[in-house]
């Protein structure tokens, strides 16, 4: 590998250069593939190989259990295509795309991939695409506001929102929603949109009054007024509780019961 596709996994914040670490699965059918692609995330310390998966259904429950940031996704897999399964995700982890055939590029585009890499994959092919996803996640991790999100005594966040830091209380946040980069905070007085990453946000919010119900919704367990099936109501909003959440949500909410 070249120097000039040296890869620095790390960002500068006004205060300090600190590492990235990203959450990484490998989504082929074959297994050679799958050996050439883990091979090459272990040259890498700050990629975190989380799984291999050799079809849809084994990654999606992966990402359902697991805060992944990237991940690579063959296009060619039985049952599901890699490009159908990332159509079905509402808020997926940046992807590159693996794949033999080159007609696929076009579908990449659509989708918003990162990179598209073609087997046979060179290790330096490879660092020029991780490389591009480092480089957005520095961009999230760079739109956090640098102060601190809440100590102790704080009931509240700021977010970075329209080139702005906002004050918000943590009674006044009904719910949050996750959209790709973004994340959208719902309010009485109504939404607040920032660029940062659900994992991110959630790490700065009091465990004791939020809680994450599903990949995509994270919300205050004080404004849930009702609870049905697989599903929470906030006001007039309903939220799906995903399968890996429920049980713990129960268990808090069984704590309350009369």
């Amino acid at each position: 590998m070249s120097a000039n596709t040296h890869i620095d996994l790390s960002y500068k914040t006004k205060n300090s250069k600190q590492l990235i670490n990203m959450n990484v699965i490998i989504v082929d059918d074959e297994p050679l593939a799958q050996e050439v692609l883990e091979t090459y995330v272990s040259k890498f310390p700050a990629l975190n190989l989380i799984a291999k998966c050799s079809n849809a259904v084994e990654a999606f429950d992966v990402l359902n259990k697991n805060n992944i940031d990237l991940m690579f996704l063959d296009i060619q897999m039985p049952q599901i295509s890699g490009i159908d399964f990332l159509k079905t995700l509402h808020n997926p982890p940046q992807v590159i795309f693996t794949t033999a055939y080159s007609e696929y590029a076009m579908d990449g585009y659509e989708l918003n991939v990162v990179d598209y890499l073609l087997k046979p994959i060179s290790l330096e092919r490879f660092a020029k695409a991780v490389n591009k996803a480092v480089a957005n996640e520095q961009q999230i991790h760079e739109n956090e506001p640098n102060i601190p999100a809440s100590t102790e005594a704080a009931n509240y966040i700021f977010v970075k929102a329209d080139k702005k830091l906002i004050k918000i209380r943590f009674d006044q946040i009904n719910y949050i929603e996750g959209l790709k980069d973004y994340v959208i905070l719902h309010t009485p007085n109504g939404r607040v949109v920032t660029l940062q990453t659900m994992k991110s946000l959630e790490i700065k919010l009091p465990s004791d009054i939020f809680m994450r119900v599903h990949r995509s919704f994270i919300v205050n367990l004080a404004n849930i007024s009702i609870i049905e099936g697989n599903t929470v109501q906030i006001e007039k909003k309903i939220i799906p509780i995903g399968k890996n959440y429920k049980d713990v949500l129960l268990n808090i909410i069984n704590k309350n019961r009369l």
